[in-house]
C-alpha cells in the first residue's frame, strides 16, 4: 500500500521505542495505531486511506472490538504505516523486500457514472497499463466498492446512447469466439490459478475485444457484446485477485459491473459485486464486504436463480464470519441453504454452474473455521473434500483440504491436520495463486502451536519439498487461460 502524499511521516526512532517494540512484536495492531498516532496526529481517516481500508475498520481495531489476524491485512499496515516487514514477523532476515511503492500508478476510475465510448477508452488504457508492467503492485481504493455498488443499485434509467462508430461490423459469430476464448482461459485459472496465464487473457482484450467494442453493432448485438466482455473482465479480476494483483483486481470488477450494466444483464452485475466482497473479505474489510454481497441480493431478488442467491448470501456469511458475527454469519448461512435447496441447475447461467453441493460445503467450512467452531469446520469441509473433482477445479479442491487442516488442528489433531495438509500441497504443485500461499502461511501460524511435536517435525520434512511450502513464486506467467471460475 502506497502511504498517502501528506501522510505523516513518524520519527526514525519509533519503532525502535520499547513501547512500539513491544506491540509489533505482539502483532497488537490496535496498539500500533494508538502508538502511530500519538506520535503523528494522522486522524483514523488518513490512517484508513494509507492502510487502505475503510474507517469503521480503524476504529474498531482501536477499539479492540477487532483484531487483525490475516496475512494481507498485516502486509497492507506494514505497507502503509512503513513498519520494518520484519518487526511483524513478514520476512526472513536474508530476505529481499520489494519496494512497497509502485512504479506505475493505474488510471484513475472516473466516479461519474460513464458513457460506453468513456468505458472503453478506460478500458484500453487498464490494458495496457497491465501488460507494459505485468509484475507490479497497486492498491485497491477501498472507497471505490461502495460508490460502484451504490451507483449500480440506484440507476434506473438507460445509459447516454452510443455514439455511431465507423469500425468493423460486429455479429453473433464475433461474440461467440469471445466466449469460447473466455471459457478457454477461465479452465486454465481453474486448474492451474491466476498466476498461470493471466496476460494471456489480458493480450486478448486488449486486442481483439477492444476492436469489437469500438465496432459497429445494433442495439441487442450491444448487448450481448456487453455482457460476454464482462463475463470476460470478470474473469480477469477473478485473475488479478487471485495473483495478488488487488488494485488491478478492483478496477476489473468496475469495469465488469459497468458492461454488464450497459447490457442490462442484473444477473452477471450481481455476480460481480459478489466477487467485489470475495475480495474485500480476503482483505479484511468485512464490513465492505457484507454491504457488498447484500447488494448483491437486494439488487437480483427478481432475477437471481436459486443457485445465485444462494451463492450471495455465502459471501455474505464469509464476510460476518471474518467479523466475528456469528449471529448474522448464522443467519446468513441459513438463508444460503434455503436458497440452494430451491435450485434447478438448469435454471443457471453457465458462469454459476460451478455452485454445487461441494461449493455451498466448503463455504460453511470457512466460515465455521473463522467463527471458531473447528467441529462444524471439520465436517463441512470434509464433506467438500470427499466431493472433490477430477482437477477440474484444483483451486477450490486445495482450499477446500487447507480449511479442514486448520479444522483439524484448532480440533486438537495435529495428525490428520498433516495428513490433509500434505494432500492439499500435492495438488497445489500446479497452482500459481497468491491466495493459495496464504493459505500455506495460516496454517504454518496454526502448526506453531504445536510446537516441536515429532508430528510437526515430520509434516515439516515431508512438506518441504513442496512448492507451495517453500518460498512461494508468485510471478504470474506470460502464457494462457476460462470456464465458470470456481472458488
Amino acid at each position: 500500500m502506497t502511504p498517502h502524499r501528506d501522510a505523516p511521516k513518524p520519527p526514525p526512532e519509533l519503532w525502535d521505542r520499547p513501547e512500539m517494540a513491544k506491540a509489533l512484536a505482539e502483532r497488537d495492531m490496535g496498539q500500533v495505531l494508538k502508538i502511530y498516532q500519538q506520535w503523528t496526529g494522522a486522524p483514523q481517516t488518513q490512517l484508513a486511506r494509507m492502510i487502505g481500508v475503510g474507517q469503521p475498520t480503524i476504529s474498531g481495531i482501536m477499539q479492540g472490538k477487532r483484531r487483525v489476524e490475516t496475512l494481507a491485512l498485516f502486509e497492507r499496515f506494514a505497507s502503509g504505516l512503513e513498519i520494518p516487514p520484519g518487526r511483524l514477523g513478514l520476512a526472513d532476515p536474508n530476505q529481499t523486500i520489494a519496494p512497497a511503492q509502485p512504479t506505475f500508478t493505474l488510471p484513475k476510475v472516473p466516479t461519474a457514472r460513464p458513457r460506453v465510448e468513456n468505458t472503453v477508452d478506460f478500458l484500453s488504457t487498464l490494458w495496457h497499463a497491465d501488460l507494459d508492467q505485468p509484475n507490479e503492485q497497486a492498491a485497491p481504493d477501498p472507497t471505490m466498492w461502495p460508490e460502484a455498488a451504490l451507483d449500480w443499485l440506484l440507476h434506473t434509467g438507460p445509459r447516454a446512447p452510443r455514439q455511431p462508430s465507423s469500425g468493423r461490423r460486429v455479429g453473433v459469430p464475433d461474440i461467440a469466439a469471445v466466449q469460447a476464448t473466455t471459457a478457454m482461459f477461465a479452465g486454465l485459472d481453474n486448474r492451474y490459478g491466476g498466476g498461470h496465464a493471466r496476460h494471456g487473457l489480458i493480450s486478448f482484450l486488449s486486442g481483439d475485444v477492444a476492436t469489437l467494442l469500438r465496432g459497429r453493432y445494433d442495439a441487442a448485438t450491444g448487448e450481448r457484446l456487453f455482457s460476454t466482455v464482462a463475463e470476460s473482465m470478470l474473469l480477469a479480476g477473478w485473475m488479478a485477485y487471485d495473483a495478488g494483483t488487488h488494485g488491478l483486481a478492483q478496477r476489473y470488477l468496475v469495469q465488469a459491473l459497468h458492461l454488464a450494466e450497459y447490457a442490462n444483464d442484473r444477473r452477471l452485475a450481481g455476480s460481480v459485486l459478489s466477487a467485489m466482497s470475495h475480495q474485500a473479505t480476503f482483505l479484511g474489510d468485512f464490513h465492505q464486504a457484507a454491504c457488498l454481497a447484500r447488494t448483491a441480493v437486494v439488487g437480483t431478488k427478481d432475477v437471481a436463480t436459486a443457485t445465485m442467491t444462494a451463492q450471495f448470501h455465502a459471501m455474505e456469511a464469509r464476510a460476518h464470519a471474518g467479523n466475528r458475527d456469528a449471529a448474522a454469519c448464522d443467519a446468513s448461512l441459513s438463508a444460503a441453504e434455503a436458497a440452494f435447496s430451491r435450485r434447478n441447475p438448469g435454471d443457471d447461467p453457465e458462469w454459476i454452474a460451478y455452485f454445487d453441493e461441494a461449493e455451498l460445503s466448503a463455504e460453511f467450512g470457512h466460515c465455521f473455521r473463522d467463527l471458531g467452531r473447528a467441529a462444524g469446520a471439520r465436517a463441512w469441509a470434509g464433506r467438500s473434500v470427499e466431493a472433490s473433482s477430477d482437477g477440474t477445479f484444483a483451486r477450490s479442491d486445495f482450499f477446500a483440504a487447507m480449511v479442514l487442516a486448520d479444522a483439524h488442528l484448532d480440533h486438537g489433531d495435529p495428525e490428520p491436520a498433516c495428513t490433509v495438509a500434505l494432500q492439499a500441497l500435492t495438488i497445489g504443485e500446479q497452482l500459481k495463486s497468491a491466495r493459495c500461499a496464504q493459505y500455506v502461511t495460516e496454517f504454518r501460524g496454526r502448526l506453531a502451536k504445536v510446537g516441536r511435536a515429532s508430528i510437526a517435525r515430520r509434516f515439516t520434512e515431508q512438506a518441504a519439498g513442496h512448492r507451495l511450502w517453500q518460498r512461494h513464486d508468485l510471478t504470474p506467467d506470460r502464457g494462457l487461460r476460462s470456464r465458470s471460475p470456481r472458488r
